[in-house]
């Protein structure tokens, strides 16, 4: 069995078997970050939890239509902090993906540049942002199914948007590259104005939610990210690992199915941990992190 590079198995113990050295291109310590972390937030979440209970802790919020209309058929307890329990819980999937997102990007900052690095791995800023989008969507569907606010759910909305953008603008920044000239290198990083359009165009969605079919901005971006693929499909295909978006495209199909089926009331009861909406979280998390993973197997041509 061949050995991982030497930069990567030296951080492991002499003598370790390569399963016990590297997961996911990541040392042990890199995971014990991500888990860390979710165990220190859960239990900041559990804290607040407590210190609410039996208080009214949203009282003065206005109230979102789902609170008394509700559309999902987890049981809702109108006088607790998280009004609904798997719904609010499952969000951390999307913080998951976004501290395995930042460590995977930490560790790009700190390797050195290899000549066949791919758009993200050769800027490891947007792996970054791209987990910040991740954990933001975690935290604004996470704050709606606890608060079941109205604008909890604008928030909701909303950061939905930016994982998808980062993932578009990943795609506009590996082919932009193409045009780069070594020679004449742009002013300002090509990142930092991806960035940007992705801030400003998030913003805008967010305060324009309530004038526009949040379904049909969700649905472009979505087709929009198809699109890049098809496009890298035609002129890259020796370079990307196709299969990370069909597990993508799988993983989401699953999360319709899951999240339809609760709405239609056939999933599961009010009082069962195992929601079809909260599935619909953690497989529509899987999907992001699949198609990141596709983005990141971009390997130049020597």
């Amino acid at each position: 069995m061949p050995l991982p590079p030497k930069s990567l198995a030296s951080e492991s113990p002499p003598g370790s078997p390569v399963t016990f050295r590297l997961y996911f291109g990541l040392p042990l310590r890199d995971h014990a970050f991500v888990w860390g972390g979710l165990a220190l937030l859960a239990l900041v979440l559990l804290a607040l939890s407590a210190a609410y209970q039996g208080k009214a802790a949203w009282s003065g919020w206005v109230e979102s239509r789902a609170l008394r209309q509700p559309s999902y058929a987890e049981r809702i307890y109108a006088e607790q902090l998280f009004r609904t329990r798997a719904n609010t819980w499952s969000n951390l999937a999307f913080v998951v993906v976004g501290f395995y997102a930042v460590a995977l990007g930490c560790r790009d900052l700190r390797r050195p540049p290899a000549p066949d690095d791919g758009y993200v791995l050769a800027t490891p800023a947007l792996s970054l942002f791209f987990g910040a989008a991740c954990c933001f969507l975690g935290f604004g569907s996470g704050f709606y199914h606890a608060s079941l606010t109205r604008w909890g759910q604008q928030l909701d909305v909303a950061s939905m948007y930016p994982p998808l953008l980062v993932g578009i603008a990943l795609s506009l920044g590996r082919w932009l590259r193409r045009f780069d000239r070594p020679a004449t290198p742009r002013p300002i990083p090509l990142w930092t104005i991806l960035a940007a359009l992705v801030v400003v165009t998030s913003f805008l969605l967010y305060r324009f939610k309530w004038s526009m079919s949040s379904g049909t901005v969700l649905t472009t971006l979505i087709l929009t990210t198809a699109a890049a693929a098809l496009v890298d499909a035609r002129f890259a295909r020796r370079t990307l690992r196709f299969r990370w978006l069909a597990a993508s495209s799988l993983a989401l199909a699953a999360a319709v199915a899951c999240r339809q089926l609760d709405i239609a009331g056939k999933f599961s009861g009010p009082d069962a941990w195992l929601q079809g909406h909260a599935l619909w979280h953690g497989l529509t998390a899987l999907a992001l992190a699949c198609v990141y993973a596709y983005h990141r197997s971009e390997r130049l041509a020597r």
